[in-house]
């Protein structure tokens, strides 16, 4: 099985098509888009501008592998918040399924552990709303990963009234933040995985994850000193075990994307180039064949190029 690759295009921090152009020239299969403001966000385009769009993401090779529609803040957990954010939320449903693609990533905020308390119920209504919507279009409102364990995101999933919120599994949050094992979470959420991100990083220190999502959704405000706790670093240099992580993907007959995203970094660009050559993606010493990293990931990094730009600052954006 050969696993489709993305790549977050908005790092780039090129015109739309330009950033197209250049993640066809690496020979990426597909990207990913945000949604939330700018230039694509919902209330800024017009059909005609969304024809355009994708017309542009066709005529270059690709199609669309995923709309990130993460609203920021504590997510779905406030209810005072929740009414705009659902109903924005379904725009950038419609929007994605209008560019070809029925996968809107998110953060919905930390599931606590205590399941009957008043924030767990709230989380729980809203995503019933999203996922309702979604599976009335044959799309999917797709949780990333990281600030719970993907045992207590499957509970909750489970109580759910529909599939139409399922998960975009990012290995690099449970590492770094949630010290969550990715491969025991890829067989965990086997029902449940639409996308997922390649993404490497480092635990430094562990904490409670919900101080972690708490300090993004508040705008980073306080004196956490996020470097000390986790370190989001290039794809092969980090703690995610990507050859048993992509065996389980393929165990669990995931046949969609693994699209490549470096939030930090002078030149994420620079960084995944530096991938193709790291020892990740040299053969395994057990089978002297290459590894699943290479034969995946491998065969991309191959063809990247530097295109230069700079990562987009996201303010408040949580890993």
């Amino acid at each position: 099985m050969t696993f489709k690759i993305g790549i977050i295009a908005d790092w780039l921090r090129l015109p739309f098509k330009d950033s197209m152009e250049a993640c066809a020239r690496m020979g990426a299969d597909g990207v990913q888009l945000y949604a939330v403001e700018g230039e694509m966000a919902p209330e800024n385009l017009t059909p005609s501008l969304i024809a355009a769009k994708r017309r542009i993401i066709i005529d270059n090779g690709l199609e669309v592998a995923a709309i990130c529609g993460d609203l920021g803040g504590h997510g779905f957990q406030l209810a005072k918040d929740n009414e705009w954010k659902i109903e924005k939320s379904k725009r950038i449903v419609d929007l994605a399924l209008e560019l070809g693609s029925n996968v809107v990533t998110t953060h919905i905020g930390v599931v606590p552990e205590d399941a009957v308390c008043d924030t767990y119920k709230i989380m729980q209504e809203a995503c019933n709303r999203l996922a309702e919507y979604a599976f009335a279009n044959n799309a999917y409102f797709a949780i990333e990963t990281g600030p719970e364990p993907s045992a207590r995101l499957k509970v909750f999933l489970d109580s759910l009234d529909s599939k139409g919120v399922a998960v975009n599994m990012d290995p690099a949050n449970l590492v770094m933040v949630t010290d969550d094992d990715p491969v025991e979470g890829v067989y965990l959420l086997k029902d449940y995985i639409v996308h997922t991100h390649a993404k490497d990083g480092i635990l430094l220190e562990k904490t409670d994850p919900a101080i972690v999502y708490g300090f993004f959704a508040d705008g980073g405000i306080g004196d956490l000193r996020l470097e000390d706790y986790f370190k989001e670093v290039p794809l092969g240099q980090g703690n995610v075990d990507f050859d048993r992580y992509l065996k389980a993907l393929e165990d669990i007959g995931f046949q969609g994307y693994l699209t490549i995203e470096r939030e930090v970094g002078e030149n994420p660009a620079a960084d995944i180039q530096m991938a193709g050559r790291a020892g990740c993606l040299l053969p395994t010493k057990q089978t002297r064949e290459p590894g699943l990293y290479h034969r995946h990931v491998g065969r991309f990094m191959r063809n990247v190029n530097v295109v230069g730009g700079h990562p987009p600052r996201r303010g408040g954006g949580a890993p």
